[in-house]
């Protein structure tokens, strides 16, 4: 366990002036929230692959800076010991935890991704109790960039159903793992090409295809960025992961660094969670920083709740990092807000 960084309630002032500056040339620009389109929670789900040059956009007046969301992950020990049935994951995301979009993994229900019964009633389930589906996390299905052509074309096949799936669902992406081996170079090279052709299935459906941060050279980020700059197709993209920096042999990749080279593509953003410390801080990840960094580069959608510590229950692991999102949310649009008091008092003199 990592030591507890010292947090205090208020952004640094180097953090300030950065989502100050992002705030205040958004609003010269008269930046307002990207409309949606079709089944993307927002149009960055719909960006082209290269990092953005335009400024940061903000969400329009009464709008959340982000959303939040629950991965399923975060209850993984409730439903693997079967205190928790997968079918009312969605419902309980909404009923115990006030949040009205889920993000699935498909070890929860591996067998059913074509069975038609099972997935109409998952979606009318999430439906009744006015939830939203946005994504499924894809594992366990291969190696998209293995070294065989034949087992890479393989696996990109066997991440078809949760295409398929992810579509009757209503979600707006899949995510999976940019797995391979070789050189740096090579590993490179073969999951683009994995990642190619899943992508443009995907696309066929209007689904994305997004990559984690998810171990190994995954977790570089300068690495994935350049994965999915050589995909070079709009429905690829990230879900950069506060939490997931461990690139082998014992060594971190720095987390601030990764998901700012990350943020650029990204079409999700998962929240991860471990520790807290007396004041409701993250112990291990400094939220305010990352936030800073995500709301940064333009991204007003779903931040999904991954708690994976043991310090506190499930429940409660989810339900601290919803207050520290909450939190940190309200810090920001206070910050937001002040920039653009001060903007408009700027033009008045001005005239």
């Amino acid at each position: 366990m990592m030591k507890s960084m010292k947090t205090t309630d208020v952004l640094s002032r180097r953090e300030a002036l950065r989502l100050g500056a992002a705030s205040l040339a958004c609003a010269a620009a008269g930046c307002t929230r990207p409309a949606r389109t079709g089944n993307s929670e927002s149009a960055a789900h719909d960006q082209p692959t290269s990092p953005r040059s335009q400024p940061a956009t903000a969400p329009a007046v009464g709008e959340p800076l982000f959303r939040i969301s629950l991965a399923e992950w975060s209850l993984h020990r409730a439903l693997f010991g079967g205190q928790l049935n997968h079918l009312d994951f969605a419902r309980m995301a909404k009923n115990e935890y006030g949040l009205e979009a889920v993000e699935y993994v498909n070890s929860f229900f591996k067998d059913k991704a074509r069975d038609a019964a099972y997935l109409k009633e998952m979606k009318q389930r999430a439906d009744d109790a006015g939830v939203r589906s946005l994504l499924i996390m894809c594992d366990g299905e291969g190696a998209l960039g293995d070294a065989d052509d034949g087992k890479r074309q393989e696996t990109v096949e066997n991440h078809y159903r949760w295409v398929e799936a992810a579509k009757f669902l209503g979600c707006h992406s899949i995510r999976v793992n940019a797995q391979s081996s070789g050189s740096d170079d090579e590993q490179q090279r073969l999951a683009a090409d994995g990642l190619r052709r899943l992508t443009e299935f995907g696309a066929q459906h209007g689904l994305n295809v997004i990559v984690e941060n998810h171990g190994g050279l995954s977790s570089n980020g300068a690495w994935l960025a350049g994965v999915i700059r050589k995909v070079d197709h709009p429905r690829c993209g990230t879900l950069p992961d506060f939490g997931n920096f461990t690139v082998g042999e014992g060594k971190q990749y720095d987390r601030y660094q990764g998901v700012a080279e990350m943020m650029p593509f990204a079409k999700a953003v998962s929240a991860k969670s471990h520790v807290f410390d007396a004041e409701g801080n993250e112990a291990e990840i400094d939220y305010r920083r990352m936030l800073t960094i995500v709301l940064a580069a333009g991204y007003h959608g779903h931040l999904g709740i991954e708690y994976e510590g043991d310090q506190l229950s499930e429940p409660d692991g989810i339900r601290a990092t919803k207050r520290l999102l909450e939190k940190v949310r309200g810090e920001h649009r206070r910050l937001a807000g002040a920039n653009r008091s001060r903007t408009a008092i700027r033009t008045m003199q001005f005239f």
